[in-house]
């Protein structure tokens, strides 16, 4: 039986056009880059960056009801948001392992999350399953929006010219709802997945052009750059972001994963809670940054020794473009994970030494407008 054609974002058109190099990403038709992964990665770094996200999950929540039933899937407390803020939460199976990672938006009206693509139809099906009679509704706006992160030093001078809506006191982790362009209805969020300032629209897919092609314009002086998902990875990575498929899975704890601040035990039951608190108590694996010794890569699955014992696997390596070395995410056994310990990796075959090192790898520097911490 031939793969389902991928789906298309709404900016397709435009990535094909302007030398997007589209693969098949968690069943849609991405850009993993247009000119090369470093440059796109300085972009961002240095001035800033345009990414088409729109293949993120999109879901909206209405109804009485839709607080308690996202609170019952999800591991964060939901009820400790303020009307505009966003909240880092996960969504756990029985076995305290996770389906997902994802934002919850709590909105003038109902609720909206925020959900990997790979994932959307294991999210939308895990709400479904615990409705429980709730007096609430989902429905899935991935495909009728498209999604746009403008991200890096330069992200707010980019698109504050384009919304009517004072963008440099918006917090970390809060979303206004404004209009782009003085026309377009548009969900800002101060959130991204650089490292570095940034904020995320969501906008009607019709519109999606328009305003990815404004941004461009607006962000023209700035060296402003298209971005594929080649530079996104890099990016989340030296920011020390974890990824679903590598750092996080249905077979890995948050507290291993290093996520545990975004479940809270506390706010009773809920999907999975009887084994979070096995897991708060017996991790079993600790999450941590390596810095190899020379310049080869270690990629997934890479193995990690110490004391001539292996003790974990890579999850994430790449060569930092900003820190100018190579380096990894691993998880291991917690013995391993104490910060300046020397440990081997296996890659391909070869003995790398590195050495344990603090997460993230990278932290932006301070700077207007200033971000509040996100495990609030």
């Amino acid at each position: 039986m031939a793969d389902a054609t991928p789906l298309k974002t709404p900016l397709f058109d435009w990535h094909q056009a302007h030398g997007g190099r589209m693969v098949d990403f968690a069943g849609w038709s991405m850009p993993v880059q247009y000119t090369s992964i470093v440059e796109e990665h300085q972009a961002v770094r240095r001035g800033v960056g345009l990414f088409d996200i729109s293949h993120m999950g999109r879901l909206a929540f209405e109804g009485a009801g839709a607080l308690g039933w996202i609170d019952r899937v999800t591991t964060n407390d939901a009820s400790k948001l303020q009307p505009n803020q966003i909240q880092y939460s996960l969504m756990a199976n029985d076995l305290g392992g996770l389906i997902d990672d994802i934002l919850v938006y709590r909105l003038d009206k109902g609720y909206y999350v925020v959900c990997n693509a790979s994932n959307r139809a294991a999210v939308v099906e895990q709400f479904q399953e615990h409705l429980e009679g709730a007096k609430a509704k989902l429905t899935d706006r991935t495909l009728e929006t498209a999604m746009i992160a403008v991200q890096g030093p330069s992200a707010l001078a980019t698109l504050q010219p384009l919304y009517d809506l004072p963008l440099d006191t918006l917090k970390y982790y809060h979303v206004a709802m404004g209009k782009v362009l003085g026309s377009v209805q548009a969900m800002v969020s101060r959130t991204g997945y650089t490292g570095e300032v940034g904020f995320e629209l969501i906008v009607a897919a019709a519109e999606a052009e328009k305003v990815w092609e404004a941004l461009l314009a607006s962000g023209a002086s700035f060296g402003i750059l298209p971005c594929g998902l080649g530079a996104r990875d890099t990016l989340r990575f030296e920011a020390g972001m974890p990824l679903y498929g590598h750092e996080l899975s249905a077979t890995v704890n948050p507290f291993a994963a290093g996520v545990g601040w975004a479940v809270k035990l506390d706010k009773g039951d809920f999907v999975g809670s009887e084994a979070l608190k096995q897991h708060q108590a017996s991790p079993g694996a600790a999450r941590i940054g390596l810095r190899l010794g020379g310049k080869r890569i270690a990629r997934q699955g890479c193995t990690v020794s110490f004391q001539d014992r292996m003790v974990g696997a890579v999850t994430s390596g790449t060569f930092s473009p900003t820190l100018d070395a190579s380096l990894a995410m691993a998880l291991v056994d917690p013995e391993a994970s104490v910060l300046g310990t020397s440990v081997v990796v296996d890659v391909r075959g070869k003995p790398e030494a590195a050495t344990v090192v603090a997460l993230p790898f990278y932290k932006r520097p301070k700077a207007e407008p200033t971000a509040d911490a996100v495990s609030s």
